[in-house]
C-alpha cells in the first residue's frame, strides 16, 4: 500500500523538479550609460576631524601612562 502511493508521488515531485531545473534565469539590469556621482560633503570631514581627536586622545593618554611608569619606577 505504501509503494502505491510513493511510486506516483516520486514521480511527479521528479517531474516537477526537473521542470523548475530546465528554467532559465533572467539577463542581469543593464547598468546607466553615465552612472551619478556619490556627492562628498560635510560628513567625511566629521569623520575625519573626529578620527583625528580620538588618535590625539590616545596619544596623550599613552604619554601619561609612560609619564607614570618612569615616575612610579624612579621611586
Amino acid at each position: 500500500m505504501k509503494y502505491i502511493i510513493l511510486i506516483p508521488i516520486s514521480i511527479i515531485m521528479f517531474l516537477a523538479l526537473t521542470t523548475v531545473l530546465w528554467a532559465q534565469s533572467p539577463p542581469p539590469p543593464m547598468l546607466p550609460l553615465s552612472p551619478d556621482q556619490a556627492p562628498i560633503d560635510g560628513g567625511l570631514g566629521l569623520l575625519a576631524a573626529a578620527g583625528g581627536g580620538y588618535a590625539l586622545k590616545k596619544l596623550r593618554d599613552r604619554k601619561k601612562a609612560e609619564e607614570k611608569a618612569m615616575k612610579d619606577s624612579n621611586l
